[in-house]
């Protein structure tokens, strides 16, 4: 995180702020000064430029409505841990929590912080990413997908001189997905060298602390269907609402499948055609017939279409165009697979989206689950897809 840190232990604070102050007059206003911003500074005010933002403004603050925070706030996984990262941090200053999307969701911390912030739109609801509210720890952590601390007037909009941040992307421990970003802000001249490791403390106990919940979730799925489990026989899985294999018998050891719907097959490598049958936590997945092979067809035309056919009923899963096209470069791929750095590559021309590439094989492998190995990606052992269309 060195190289994100925006003061070295024995600073002057009040010296840098002025200082920034004058580089950020200066480089904005197209003029001249002996200072330049820090390399990560630099690259989010030419971002911000080009998107037509307002240093003196008061850039847009809509915020959405209470009923879809709530919503966000549910569907996230962040509130299981939510208390836990307040417990570490809530007492230094004000502590924000976004969702991947740069929405805020949580605030905590004292009064007259969370007074000042509110009068900067900083509230729940609120959206800050770099195109709406300019440089901040906030949007400047998603755009870099990595740890960002801003002082003073390093931030681009004048309003949020006052204030120091140091946010920290918070991933899902399970997948690496993003789901949010945990940031801390306070007044500038109270920032203190130890600030950038305490948000990361924070945010490293809390992925503990996700992954702890997600193992005792499984065992309590797989406690519940001991006595269904007890008496099957032929290869089974027990699976989550979420697709996370709880108990394997009978077939090799997957950590996921697709998500499990009443009434709807699911294809799984070494098992074939599933269709899952529900139980009082959980679902038990076994075979609709005889055959393990998988054939799936690529319907490329119109709306992407993923076909799965063999004994039982048919498998269809529509797909999003970017997901089609990673299924296709796995499939041209072969055995050897695709590391993440080389699919950020073919799908961006650049190694620099290692983590949208990460998100994007999550959000399909909850489409269809193991049909897409990991380290590195690649299709399935026993997976045989064909291009269409």
């Amino acid at each position: 995180m060195g190289d994100f840190n925006a003061i070295r232990p024995g600073t002057d604070l009040t010296r840098h702020a002025r200082d920034l102050r004058r580089v950020h007059s200066a480089v904005l206003s197209g003029g001249r000064t002996r200072l330049r911003p820090r390399a990560v500074v630099a690259r989010s005010w030419t971002r911000v430029l080009r998107a037509g933002l307002d240093p003196g403004g008061a850039n847009a603050r809509a915020a959405l409505g209470p009923d879809e925070v709530e919503r966000r706030r549910r569907e996230s996984p962040l509130h299981t841990v939510i208390d836990e990262l307040g417990h570490v941090i809530r007492d230094v200053a004000l502590m924000v929590v976004t969702d991947a999307d740069g929405v805020i969701l949580w605030r905590d911390g004292a009064p007259p912080a969370l007074r000042r912030a509110e009068g900067l739109g900083f509230r729940e609801g609120a959206t800050w990413t770099e195109s709406i509210v300019g440089t901040n720890a906030i949007g400047t952590a998603l755009v870099e997908a990595a740890p960002v601390q801003l002082f003073s007037a390093e931030h681009f909009e004048q309003a949020q001189h006052a204030w120091y941040c140091a946010a920290h992307p918070i991933h899902d421990p399970r997948t690496g997905e993003l789901l949010g970003i945990v940031d801390v802000s306070g007044p500038a001249l109270t920032l203190h060298p130890a600030i950038a490791a305490l948000v990361e403390t924070g945010v490293r106990l809390a992925e503990s602390q996700l992954w702890r919940h997600h193992t005792a979730r499984l065992e309590r799925v797989r406690r519940s269907a001991e006595h269904i489990v007890g008496t099957a026989t032929g290869p089974l899985l027990v699976v989550d609402d979420h697709g996370w294999v709880a108990h394997n018998a009978g077939v090799a050891a997957r950590d996921r499948i697709a998500v499990p719907r009443a009434g709807a097959a699911v294809a799984v490598p070494g098992m074939g055609l599933c269709v899952p049958e529900r139980l009082a936590e959980g679902w038990l997945v076994r075979p609709a017939g005889r055959s393990r092979a998988i054939r799936a067809t690529l319907e490329a035309g119109g709306t992407p279409v993923l076909s799965v056919c063999g004994e039982g009923p048919p498998w269809r899963s529509p797909l999003t165009r970017r997901h089609a096209e990673i299924l296709s470069l796995l499939h041209a791929a072969g055995p050897a697979g695709l590391t993440a750095s080389r699919l950020s590559r073919a799908l961006y021309g650049d190694d620099e989206h290692v983590v949208t590439v990460r998100a994007e094989v999550s959000r399909l492998r909850r489409s269809i689950g193991a049909l897409v190995a990991t380290n590195p990606y690649r299709l399935a052992d026993g997976v045989q897809l064909e291009m269409a269309g």
